[in-house]
């Protein structure tokens, strides 16, 4: 509620000039005015009404009194430097108080909205206090699914040894940059609809950002050595065992992760390189680029774009090298004779096509534009799908679709039934 001037013991005289213009009329009418000259002698006087509203009359008395003053300094040779200043001390008492006040209420919002800030608050799903119970039951369910799925994977494939090949290899690789994707965000996602606090630290933002965007980004280029490696198998079986032999293999996955941690370390030193201020609202339930970039003191609309370009580096090229894969591998499918064989040829890269779209899918959609023009619901809308759902997709597509899996997971079975027996 905006405060009231205290009110003047005084009639307007009408030989007043008229210098009113229709911001005068306006809340506001004494801080326009400080920033007026003082006013000029050859304006003419008009006729006004018997009643203005105090504040008009009150910006009037202000500029009658300073023309006063700037004259009577002409006569004494001393220059009043600020005559408006002098009239407000000849007001009623409090209303130099008043004044200042609100000729310093823009320079204290100005203030408090360059305040450093020195912790974010996840917004998440504060928003659906009544859901929050639902949502808890409904992730942790979910992520205990994806979490022993995953693990399954791995534990199959290292037990297994018809299962010691490149294509598993990767796959176990897969699975456990899945697991590990998913501990960056679920738990404190999870933590987050129970507690009443959604703090975090901007260290643990940074950490948290900085493992989400180098798993994210690893993921994607071992999807696309996955691919590369289907194409080897179809269009060169005779050369498979050479060109991806297990040194290889192993050095191709190394250089996977250290790619995909390089581009996460440079994300986040650009978002991280200067101060937040103003709001401390992140609008996610996890740290994400942008909506931690909006609150960048700076201007980051050069750090966005450099961001941006960068994420299509990784997705967009991931991507058309994936789908570049596929177009020699349908060319040697198509050449196969026997339906029987197109039909093996074409299942192993089934599960695979399938967690590429659902995975490329999602990441186009959020970090391939500019700037976030979504909604902030709608973002984490699709942020739940890639963070929750696709991890669990992975080992129930890679289980139901791959039949050596199968049959190595049978047999496992079997092999502890028989031992617990």
């Amino acid at each position: 509620m905006t405060e009231s001037p205290p009110s003047p013991d005084w009639t307007l005289d009408q030989s007043y000039p008229d210098i009113l213009l229709t911001q005068l009329c306006q809340p506001h009418t004494l801080l326009f005015l400080s920033h007026l000259p003082p006013p000029c002698p050859e304006v003419q006087p008009v006729h006004h009404g018997p009643l203005l509203t105090a504040s008009v009359a009150l910006a009037l008395r202000h500029l009658a009194l300073s023309r006063d003053l700037v004259d009577m300094s002409k006569m004494k040779g001393e220059p009043v430097k600020q005559p408006l200043t002098h009239s407000i001390q000849r007001q009623p008492p409090g209303f130099e108080s008043w004044y200042r006040a609100r000729k310093n209420a823009p320079e204290k919002q100005q203030e408090n909205a360059s305040q450093l800030v020195t912790e974010f608050v996840l917004v998440g799903f504060s928003n659906l206090p009544d859901l929050r119970t639902t949502l808890f039951g409904l992730f942790f369910l979910t992520y205990l699914v994806t979490l022993s799925g995953n693990i399954t994977i791995i534990t199959i494939i290292q037990v297994d040894r018809s299962l010691h090949t490149p294509m598993y290899r990767f796959l176990a690789a897969l699975s456990l940059s899945e697991t590990s994707y998913t501990l960056v965000t679920i738990p404190n996602m999870l933590a987050h609809l129970l507690m009443e606090s959604q703090a975090i630290s901007i260290p643990g933002c940074r950490a948290q950002m900085f493992f989400f965007l180098g798993l994210g980004c690893s993921h994607c280029f071992l999807l696309t050595l996955m691919g590369y490696d289907r194409y080897v198998a179809i269009c060169h079986p005779l050369r498979y065992s050479v060109i991806m032999r297990p040194t290889v293999s192993l050095c191709l996955g190394a250089l996977v992760f250290c790619s995909g941690f390089l581009v996460a370390s440079i994300e986040t030193s650009m978002i991280f390189s200067s101060p937040f201020c103003g709001s401390d609202r992140v609008e996610h339930f996890f740290c994400d680029i942008a909506p931690v970039l909006k609150l960048s003191c700076s201007d980051s609309a050069g750090k966005a774009l450099a961001i941006f370009f960068l994420s299509v580096l990784v997705v967009l090229v991931s991507f058309l090298l994936i789908l570049l894969s596929y177009a020699f591998i349908v060319a040697a499918i198509v050449r196969i004779p026997s339906a029987a064989g197109r039909r093996k040829a074409f299942s192993t890269c089934a599960a695979h096509l399938t967690v590429v779209i659902v995975h490329f899918g999602c990441a186009s959609i959020i970090y391939l534009r500019p700037e976030s023009g979504g909604r902030p619901d709608q973002d984490r809308l699709v942020a739940v799908f890639y963070t929750v759902v696709t991890p669990l997709l992975n080992p129930v597509v890679y289980t139901l679709r791959n039949k050596e899996v199968r049959v190595a997971l049978r047999r496992s079975l079997g092999w502890s039934r028989g031992v617990f027996k």
